[in-house]
């Protein structure tokens, strides 16, 4: 299998995901050369991980020794080096959102276009656990998909599980919403576990979409990112059967219901010497996942944004597009417009975006 070979624009807490994964799966990827503003923190990162770094657009093109760019800076920053790079004729995968607002989306679409060679890193449609639940979901097991309930990602990020998993695609939507507030125990966060005891306000954005006669509740608190105590939750239902996070409840026939649960498969738990990693999910007999890098010791979120990659490599020699500008910038979108239906407490009504009518 021929080697991945891509750069980064970035050098924040996301682009050090991309190094782990170049570091665990050597054989896989290479991150060949990054972009980064500040020499010192280019200094830093090639002491660290031993990859060149370049403060200079020229510099970072030049000699072009990458087959794509991963493109992870702030979403006000994201648009200018994506048109850059199209110019340039390199093909982008971009962090979410691509974009800051629905003023900011159209603009970038208007310059870049459908059929750019851009892809977005979205990650949860490949953790392990939702992509089980997908394959379960659009196996036809639970019959015709008609409603979600997700806890398990914020904004545009759930809003991706709930649109592929309902199989919505740019179909107008009816919002509402609301938000509460708990006291919660403080618990981890990026930097690490607690220190000491506080508390803090918890909260909550809870809303309700219709597309037609598919619907979905959208259920998220921010502190289920890294919480022990927050947990999350996905409910989908069919009309012969329905996933409860990992249980599966379906009718083989009229009289006959089966019930099963998707078991993860670790390996080097209790005495097995194979090595420490994901191996995939079984429902029964029946593999629904398989990790697509064994033996390496990812997290799921690694395994995720490792699918992105390979997917982009792909993509980037023409194979299929698998996380579009437009899908990106919808997703983005309904996000948008499900904050400012909690904010305002009004019933909004989304309506049809340049990158539906191009897609």
């Amino acid at each position: 299998m021929e080697k991945i070979r891509f750069g980064i624009i970035g050098g924040g807490w996301r682009a050090a995901f991309y190094l782990r994964i170049a570091a665990a799966l050597p054989e896989r990827f290479e991150v060949t050369r990054m972009l980064v503003r500040k020499e010192e923190k280019g200094a830093a990162i090639t002491s660290e991980w031993g990859v060149r770094t370049v403060t200079g657009m020229e510099q970072f093109v030049k000699d072009r020794d990458f087959s794509f760019v991963v493109v992870s800076v702030s979403r006000e920053s994201c648009p200018d080096y994506m048109a850059e790079l199209v110019n340039r004729g390199i093909p982008v995968l971009a962090e979410t959102p691509p974009a800051r607002d629905l003023t900011s989306l159209i603009s970038l679409f208007e310059q870049v276009g459908a059929d750019a060679g851009v892809q977005v890193a979205e990650q949860y449609l490949y953790q392990p656990m939702h992509a089980a639940r997908m394959a379960v979901a659009h196996s036809g097991k639970l019959g015709s998909v008609s409603h979600v309930q997700m806890s398990a990602a914020h904004g545009y990020h759930g809003i991706s599980l709930i649109r592929r998993l309902l199989g919505v695609r740019f179909e107008d939507a009816v919002i509402r919403g609301e938000r509460f507030t708990a006291p919660l125990m403080a618990g981890p966060n990026r930097s690490g576990p607690p220190q000491e005891e506080s508390f803090g306000e918890s909260v909550q954005d809870l809303a309700t979409l219709r597309f037609g006669g598919r619907t979905a509740v959208f259920d998220f608190a921010g502190e289920q990112y890294f919480s022990w105590v927050r947990k999350n939750r996905v409910l989908v239902r069919g009309d012969r059967g329905e996933i409860v996070d990992e249980e599966i409840r379906y009718l083989l026939d009229y009289r006959t219901p089966i019930y099963t649960e998707m078991r993860r498969i670790d390996m080097g738990h209790n005495g097995n010497l194979e090595g420490y990693y994901h191996q995939g999910i079984q429902a029964g007999s029946e593999w629904v996942y398989r990790n697509p890098f064994i033996p390496a010791r990812l997290t799921d979120d690694e395994i995720a944004i490792a699918t992105s990659l390979a997917n982009m490599a792909c993509y980037a020699e023409g194979g299929p597009s698998f996380y579009s500008l437009a899908e990106a910038s919808q997703d983005h979108y309904l996000s948008l417009m499900m904050a400012q239906a909690i904010e305002s407490g009004e019933t909004i009504h989304t309506a049809a975006q340049i990158w539906s009518e191009r897609e």
